[in-house]
């Protein structure tokens, strides 16, 4: 079939468009992708928990953000913010610590929209613990729900003018932290006191089958979670993911809180920090 002169002008001036719009969309995508030289980097942004925001390791039993293993002052933390700053970054980049205390993944979203507001270049996330320390097994959130929560704050991370770079840090071995501390009779009354991460810590001294297997049910959860967290970050070029360093960490007493015996201390925060540190975009 014959194309008529209008036509073949018609076609010429799309593609011409089309040539233009995949030009600045690849641009755009580009600059999405290509991390900032630190000394660019003028505001960070914390995503998450109780664990970003530090909490057990000050007078304060809910949070101690100079602490935070992502936004902290505290110089004994050498939190990422103060790693970045060496870098060359500036000495007055901001950090905002956006985590909230016992936020699970469904709270993240929010999160991020506050961190686009914030105009944050570098944004970090650290969530999960939270939807698998529940009061039952059977209440933890279903890990296609958890991975569409953090789908979700990603898209709309990925919308901000400032196209920020994004590190995903994995959720932490929940087994491993209880398993350090079992032996405390100090722990143990602890965490019946407070109630804290019942799917984990009930009967805390049981070798019963149920309870064994009731354990292993919370970290099969957490391990699907970092999946998750690992396949949703692999969508983006400009996220991050730390690759298990955190899951695999193994957490020695010395790096929990006395103050609840499950968060991380003050030395465990200086821990995540180092360990974190490396795999993020400014340290490759």
């Amino acid at each position: 079939m014959r194309t008529s002169s209008w036509g073949r002008r018609a076609l010429a001036t799309l593609a011409a468009s089309a040539i233009i719009v995949t030009g600045s969309l690849f641009t755009a995508s580009a600059a999405h992708a290509a991390p900032l030289p630190p000394d660019n980097v003028r505001v960070m942004a914390a995503l998450g928990d109780s664990i970003t925001q530090a909490s057990m390791t000050c007078s304060s039993l809910l949070n101690c953000p100079a602490n935070s293993w992502a936004t902290g002052s505290t110089t004994s933390v050498n939190s990422q913010l103060l790693r970045l700053r060496a870098t060359a970054a500036p000495d007055n980049a901001v950090g905002y610590n956006n985590a909230v205390a016992g936020a699970a993944s469904g709270a993240l979203n929010t999160q991020a929209a506050k961190a686009v507001t914030q105009g944050a270049q570098y944004v970090t996330i650290e969530i999960g613990a939270n939807d698998a320390c529940t009061k039952t097994v059977g209440a933890m959130t279903p890990t296609a729900t958890f991975k569409t929560n953090v789908q979700n704050a990603l898209v709309t991370l990925s919308k901000s003018a400032a196209a920020p770079q994004v590190f995903i840090a994995s959720v932490p071995n929940l087994l491993r932290m209880y398993e350090v501390n079992k032996s405390s009779a100090s722990a143990r009354l602890t965490w019946a006191l407070l109630g804290i991460c019942k799917s984990m810590l009930a009967n805390p001294s049981s070798t019963k089958a149920v309870d064994v297997q009731r354990r292993a049910a919370v970290q099969q959860r957490v391990d699907e979670y970092n999946l998750a967290l690992a396949e949703a970050c692999a969508a983006y070029v400009w996220c991050r993911y730390d690759g298990g360093v955190v899951a695999n960490y193994a957490f020695t007493r010395a790096d929990i809180s006395t103050r609840d015996y499950f968060h991380p201390s003050l030395s465990g925060q200086a821990n995540l920090a180092a360990i974190t540190w490396p795999k993020t975009q400014w340290a490759s």
